[in-house]
């Protein structure tokens, strides 16, 4: 098992389906999996990009290939369950271990604020409202994520750390990554920014 996955292996992550506490190893033990670690489940981006996600839904199952969601925090997870955004299977560190262990980043505040004048937003809340959903700024906006894709067993394919709130994988990078000759179909591609409408604090 490599040296990423050895810092994670036995955190423990609450199913959200039937709340049973699991060891995160569980979810390579059989497929090949695709892990996306969400910022929250408020933030516009991390919805649009679970939606994009989604997409290859039949692909992965053709393949064997588990796609499965991490969040730090329960909140908005309600409404983020009946948008109907993520056709995985959802798990939560409210402990945040994995994220301090796989050290994904956190934006600053000043980080944050310039991330506010990227004009992406404006394409990206666009695209989402056109899909009948759009963001919030509940949560913790400073926290980064990031995907972690494993081959069945335990053998890291590709670790991709966010640096700001934009930053993902497209669905031709993860097929091509899985090694799955298939060309990846859907919305994509707009490079979205997290702002007031994904991820700015209330203002005081």
């Amino acid at each position: 098992m490599s040296q990423i996955l050895q810092k994670i292996a036995k955190n423990s992550v609450q199913k959200v389906n039937g709340g049973q506490t699991v060891q995160l190893e569980s979810v390579w033990q059989e497929h090949d999996v695709v892990i996306y670690f969400l910022r929250r489940f408020g933030c516009v981006v991390c919805r649009w990009i679970a939606k994009e996600m989604s997409r290859l839904q039949p692909t992965f199952d053709e393949n064997n290939v588990k796609l499965v969601g991490v969040a730090p925090e329960t909140l908005g997870l309600e409404e983020f369950q009946k948008l109907n955004l993520f056709s995985g299977e959802l798990f939560i560190d409210e402990k945040k271990k994995c994220y301090t262990d796989l050290e994904f980043s956190n934006y600053s505040f000043f980080g944050a604020l310039g991330a506010a004048m990227d004009k992406d937003l404006r394409d990206i809340a666009s695209k989402a409202k056109q899909e009948g959903f759009g963001g919030n700024i509940k949560g913790d906006w400073y926290q980064m994520g990031g995907m972690l894709i494993v081959k069945k067993g335990g053998d890291v394919l590709k670790f991709y750390k966010q640096q700001k709130g934009s930053d993902h994988m497209s669905n031709q990078e993860i097929l091509d990554v899985l090694g799955i000759k298939e060309k990846a179909k859907g919305g994509e591609e707009a490079q979205p920014e997290c702002s007031d409408v994904c991820g700015l604090p209330p203002k005081q």
